[in-house]
């Protein structure tokens, strides 16, 4: 049987959730996995490298990477290492005699609630390599020597025996704004605009509209490529407004997404974050309506503890030309978070059923 081509969108977080779902669909599905990730992180290891360094911010990318890498020992201990996060050694400490596990694997203080650009931990000045993770760094110099970030994220994959491909969804970094509402609860009618990944996503206000600097970035042409060839295109789960929307405000993207025979399939979040409080499960779905009006989707997915009543949902679905799927999706401690291999079992009889 030929092999399912899935480009799944996102960045963080959810699109490691996302793609470790699709790591679990393998023992029963043949899947051929691209990852298209955001390049607007200016928190953070990413903000600081960035801000120092130019390119593409790392840290979503180095996610996306460690969600896919192999099983083998080795893979799996380089992939702890892309991981690991370089403690700030206090002062008067021996450098060599610091030491740090760094962060449990899925831990990413590049995303929500990271630091912005050289306030995390001992930022640069008296410890450098504070607050950065290894893959990060890796990323950065193999972006610097081969020149070009698909590249450098190709021989990085090879590095991780990734059984997927990460790309980005432009080759150059982009700004995220946006008009929000209420940033100040003293002028609570009042409109903002909000700039910075890092900002958008932790804004106390209601985002009104989000917008690219550039406003046209050039798309990556492998990602044209892979969403054209794609037998599926999944959207979210993820911040709404810094990972999953970002996407349908790339023109070229936009296009390919839009003209493109593949099924496309959504993923609702399990909570609201800080840039989507207020908005409902079908809210979220509205605002891919509002940026890119052509969309049409195949189905949706959610959880339906975290739906209620399903009919908003539902509604809201149809008026994108979906189905809406209910499954229990959630990891079973309470907290707001996917379960990979509950989501994976979910997406197996949705992917692999035939048109």
């Amino acid at each position: 049987m030929t092999a399912r081509r899935v480009v799944a969108f996102g960045g963080g977080h959810g699109l490691s959730a996302s793609l470790r779902a699709l790591r679990h669909c393998a023992p029963e599905l043949d899947l051929d996995i691209t990852a298209v990730v955001t390049v607007g992180d200016d928190g953070g290891s990413s903000g600081r490298l960035r801000a120092e360094r130019g390119g593409l911010p790392p840290g979503d990318l180095r996610q996306a990477l460690v969600a896919l890498a192999g099983d083998h020992p080795a893979t799996r201990r380089s992939a702890g290492l892309f991981q690991h996060r370089f403690a700030a050694v206090p002062v008067g400490v021996p450098r060599s005699g610091a030491t740090d596990p760094g962060p449990a694997a899925g831990d990413d203080p590049d995303r929500v609630g990271a630091a912005p650009s050289g306030t995390d931990g001992a930022s640069a000045g008296a410890d450098g390599l504070a607050g950065h993770a290894v893959g990060n760094l890796v990323l950065c110099g193999l972006m610097e020597l081969l020149g070009d970030p698909v590249a450098a994220l190709e021989h990085a994959g090879a590095m991780l025996g990734t059984v997927g491909r990460v790309l980005p969804m432009s080759r150059q970094p982009v700004g995220i704004e946006a008009q929000v509402r209420g940033v100040d609860p003293a002028a609570p009618d009042e409109l903002r605009t909000v700039r910075g990944q890092h900002q958008v996503a932790v804004t106390t206000g209601r985002v009104e509209s989000l917008r690219l600097t550039p406003a046209a970035p050039a798309a990556c042409a492998e990602a044209i490529e892979a969403i054209m060839a794609a037998d599926w295109l999944i959207f979210g789960p993820g911040s709404w407004y810094t990972s999953v929307l970002p996407h349908l405000l790339v023109p070229q993207l936009a296009d390919a997404i839009v003209s493109t025979s593949a099924r496309r399939l959504v993923t609702l979040n399990l909570a609201a974050e800080k840039e989507t409080l207020g908005l409902s499960a079908a809210d979220h779905l509205a605002a891919l309506h509002w940026y890119l009006a052509e969309l049409k989707v195949d189905l949706v997915l959610a959880d339906a503890l975290a739906v209620g009543d399903p009919e908003p949902v539902e509604r809201a679905a149809e008026s994108l030309g979906a189905r809406l799927v209910l499954a229990p999706v959630a990891v079973t401690d309470g907290t707001p978070r996917h379960d990979p291999a509950a989501l994976g079992a979910a997406l197996v009889p949705v992917l692999g059923a035939d048109r």
